[in-house]
């Protein structure tokens, strides 16, 4: 049984997430159709209803992920096709909703069915842990733990790509550690399913990268700005002579005025909605212990231009600036749960009204960090060709702690990427964030006090 399940491991998956999508969708229009039986008739409004929902899942599906147990985390892709559902669901409503407004039903625009939304949204959820949880289980029974051998040169950072991997619900199983340098790489790296390479020279991740190849290893490395480039690159030949080609570009006039219109209406319907947040956030803080309600502070932006960046005071005044550290007693009560759910970052709306930053942008750093930085990494600087951002790649994948050369590599995979479309599509992701609250907000070990905050 399990041979045959297993050489047919993709069909399998593909035809159990095919059953809770479907699942899915038929609970919403069963349940609904209890109210509004044409929805699931041969009709104008079933044909519109129907379209909207497979439209949006679709568009969703592409911003947030499918059901892809074999590659993320559980609780990850339990997260992200909930938010998929429920704003498909959201949208599917309101367009019935709208379309119910006629004489024939509701002469205004009326909202009803709240109740059967909510019965929907936690039974789609059931749906999604349940086939998310037999997915993984049929992966760990189908799969074996794939071998990973560590090779990097520091030992420390080699332990944090272990905890790293260790992460993802028993799909990996580290091995070894071992250095570049080792006389003995070869030999462990045959013993190997998989290959992980952190902090390689790009030479030898060269001559390791072939031996994979001629091995059949599964291979993992951590970009350097040239594989970016080359990502964005296209094929090119001179005469008889092969090449690839990278164009040097930056944001376009055009661009720029797109970015800049989504800025401001963005911004501004933000800061209505989430008013009722910013007011509380703020008595909160003054009434904690009488202090100031916004934390000031230099940052750098588009081209090294300096500018205050607002953010909800959530330490102690007159203290110590430096980054934050685990368990830090200068964070207050209030504070702690201001940066867990990020709630401190929502004053910048402000900046981005006065143009000070945008909503999507390379993350912006303290002043201190950046010269520090750059005396070890002087391409950090090349983050600066674009205007700091609320938002971003390093914002949703990386952490506080995140480090120097990994932070700078997710902005410029989001300034060689830089579209609209990406832009719209961060700022879905940016949800998600919310929901690894614990993760995205992890600082500093006191060992290292003062990297990579803000």
């Amino acid at each position: 049984m399990k041979d045959f399940c297993s050489k047919f491991r993709n069909s399998i998956l593909i035809l159990t997430a095919l059953i809770m999508y479907l699942l899915c969708a038929l609970l919403f229009f069963l349940l609904f159709s209890i109210d509004n039986p044409e929805i699931i008739d041969l009709s104008r409004t079933a044909a519109v209803t129907l379209s909207t929902y497979f439209l949006f899942m679709l568009l969703l599906s592409v911003i947030y992920g499918r059901y892809d147990v074999r590659k993320r985390k559980e609780k990850e892709t339990v997260f992200s096709l909930t938010v998929t559902h429920i704003l498909t669901d959201l949208v599917t409503y309101f367009e019935l909703t709208i379309m119910k407004t006629n004489d024939a039903n509701n002469r205004s625009f009326t909202i009803e069915n709240v109740g059967i939304l909510f019965l929907v949204f936690i039974l789609q959820i059931f749906v999604i842990i349940v086939f998310t949880k037999l997915g993984g289980k049929f992966c760990l029974w189908i799969f074996d733990k794939e071998k990973c051998l560590v090779i990097t040169k520091d030992i420390k950072a080699g332990e944090r790509i272990k905890d790293a991997l260790s992460a993802f619900d028993n799909r990996y199983t580290v091995n070894g550690i071992i250095s570049y340098e080792s006389g003995e790489l070869e030999k462990e790296m045959l013993k190997a399913d998989t290959v992980v390479l952190y902090e390689v020279p790009v030479g030898i991740r060269t001559e390791i990268s072939d031996f994979c190849y001629q091995n059949l290893k599964n291979f993992y490395f951590n970009p350097h700005i040239a594989d970016i480039l080359e990502q964005n690159s296209r094929p090119a030949a001179l005469d008889d002579i092969s090449f690839f080609t990278w164009d040097f570009h930056l944001i376009s006039f055009e661009e720029r005025i797109i970015k800049k219109l989504m800025d401001i209406v963005i911004s501004v319907l933000l800061i209505i909605l989430l008013s009722p947040i910013l007011i509380i956030s703020a008595v909160c803080i003054k009434k904690y212990d009488g202090g100031s309600i916004l934390f000031k502070q230099k940052r750098a932006t588009a081209n090294g231009r300096i500018f205050e960046i607002y953010k909800f005071r959530t330490m102690r005044e007159h203290v110590e600036n430096r980054s934050v550290t685990k368990d830090d007693d200068r964070v207050t009560r209030p504070g702690r749960i201001l940066r867990k759910y990020r709630i401190d970052e929502l004053p910048q709306l402000f900046n981005i009204l006065k143009g000070d930053m945008s909503l999507v942008g390379p993350r912006p750093e303290m002043l201190e960090n950046v010269e520090d930085y750059e005396r070890s990494l002087p391409e950090f600087r090349y983050r600066l060709r674009m205007k700091a951002g609320l938002t971003g790649y390093a914002q949703i994948y990386g952490k506080y702690n995140t480090s120097s050369q990994d932070k700078l590599m997710l902005d410029i995979m989001y300034i060689e990427n830089y579209s609209i479309f990406k832009d719209i599509q961060i700022l879905f992701q940016t949800i998600m964030v919310l929901f690894k609250a614990e993760d995205s907000t992890e600082a500093f070990s006191d060992k290292d006090p003062g990297k990579n905050g803000g």
